[in-house]
């Protein structure tokens, strides 16, 4: 049986596998976690819909499968018969055990084999999939009559390859047939239901004493070198393949420098004022047990400025020469996290209260930075907010999110000399940058844009009648 890459969800096409959490020969349980995939930056375990013993593993991590395409193969004790026999059997022809080993493990699992196809139970699977209807809970063959199987019997799907044009082989045989360049479409296979096995690769066409060549694959050079490492004096350089959150991020960005002609400003902002009313905020019961950021008081303003000019909460749809203007906000926040970086965003946020602005996006940077956000969180955004301030940087110059009209850059907010009520003074100072997809929005919207929102921070107490 095969199980294929499920739909996650939002109508993704495809994921990436991370990582798998069974090896071929593991028995696996109903619903267990057999591998984790990430796809719209979202990372996922993903369950096992059959139970059984894995055959083999259709995908490396780092591979970009597609949804509906086969990931892993899960069988019966039957066929995971044949897989161990073709694991000893690799073995022998490596020198790794004896003959007369492979012969005391093949009669042990001969043993396990009758028992296990002895119980009448069925397979479990959840719900949408299934195993093949002929019933699992029949007497097992004998390895002659299952050898003796013609191949027309083979039913598609089968778990050794026949179907997608695969020719038939066992997984041990499929491994090393690639380590040594060999095509089994040509090779004869003897083994159930017509697969080729190790033993078959070892005697081309079924003439015995031939060996098949082991330097037909050409060399294979290495995919990485450690920088620093010691070694040869060439080894000053460390490639990484590019995947998972810094491949979507890459794709999103050429996207938006290729399609999107943007255009930013920027406005320096006394920011003492807000900075008062955050302190005085703090200690009312509340805000109580929260975390008040300046990131929460600027979201409020930014939200609140939206109303004003929905222009900067639209999107260009080329397809159908159409603007699409939101009347919500989806607002996404920027977290840098260790996987890289992440923008989950809060739905509905135009709705939001300062308090649920400052508990709900500590609850999201959280989740991000946990590897817990879902493709849900990370996709639909009307408006980013990236905050660089945290890093010490003044301002920046971040592009547009595909999908979306502007996102809004917070600077760090620091004390310096400003000329307040015509009298030099120190005051917190913070530089705001927006850059805004010029199809969209002209500079005048985003000048204005840009400017009502800093007015609101230098008066934080006009925005209180707003929250």
């Amino acid at each position: 049986m095969e199980f294929a890459l499920p739909d996650l969800g939002e109508g993704l096409a495809d994921a990436e596998l991370v990582s798998w959490t069974v090896q071929v020969g593991d028995t696996v349980e109903l619903n267990q976690v057999i591998a984790e995939v990430e796809t719209a930056k979202a990372q996922v375990a993903l369950p096992s819909p059959y139970a059984g013993t894995v055959l083999e593993l259709l995908a490396e991590p780092g591979d970009t499968v597609l949804v509906g395409a086969p990931l892993i193969r899960i069988g019966s004790a039957i066929t995971a018969q044949q897989v161990n026999a073709d694991a000893s059997a690799e073995r022998l022809y490596t020198g790794d055990i004896t003959a007369g080993q492979v012969a005391v493990n093949a009669e042990a699992m001969g043993q396990r084999l009758t028992r296990d196809t002895e119980s009448p139970a069925r397979q479990s699977v959840l719900v949408g999939y299934g195993p093949d209807s002929e019933p699992v809970s029949r007497r097992a063959r004998s390895a002659a009559a299952k050898l003796a199987a013609p191949v027309g019997e083979s039913k598609a799907g089968s778990a050794f390859g026949t179907d997608m044009g695969r020719p038939a082989a066992t997984p041990g045989a499929r491994k090393l047939a690639r380590e040594i360049g060999v095509d089994l479409g040509g090779i004869a296979g003897s083994g159930p239901e017509g697969a080729v096995t190790v033993d078959d690769l070892r005697v081309p066409g079924g003439r015995a004493g031939e060996h098949i060549p082991i330097h037909t694959a050409p060399p294979v050079p290495p995919m990485h070198t450690a920088a620093g490492a010691r070694g040869t004096p060439t080894e000053r350089e460390t490639r990484t393949p590019i995947a998972g959150i810094r491949k979507r991020t890459a794709a999103a960005m050429v996207a938006s420098a290729q399609h999107i002609p943007q255009a930013s400003t920027f406005v320096t902002t006394d920011f003492t004022g807000s900075m008062e009313l955050l302190d005085h905020l703090r200690a009312t019961p509340t805000f109580a047990g929260l975390t008040l950021t300046p990131l929460a008081l600027l979201a409020k303003a930014t939200l609140v400025a939206l109303t004003e000019f929905p222009e900067l909460n639209s999107s260009w749809d080329e397809a159908n020469q159409e603007i699409i203007t939101k009347h919500y906000v989806n607002l996404g926040i920027a977290v840098a996290t260790e996987r890289g970086l992440m923008v989950p965003n809060l739905k509905d946020a135009h709705s939001h209260s300062l308090r649920d602005l400052c508990q709900e996006i500590g609850e999201i940077a959280q989740t991000a930075r946990g590897g817990g956000a879902t493709p849900g969180d990370l996709t639909g955004g009307t408006f980013t907010i990236t905050n660089v301030g945290v890093f010490g940087v003044d301002t920046g110059v971040p592009l547009v999110n595909p999908g979306e009209a502007a996102i809004l850059c917070l600077g760090s907010i620091r004390k310096r000399p400003w000329v307040h009520r015509d009298e030099l003074a120190v005051r917190w100072v913070t530089t705001l940058g927006l850059s805004f997809d010029h199809r969209l929005i002209d500079g005048e919207q985003g000048s204005r844009f840009l400017a009502g929102i800093a007015a609101l921070l230098e008066d934080p107490l006009t925005l209180l009648g707003r929250v």
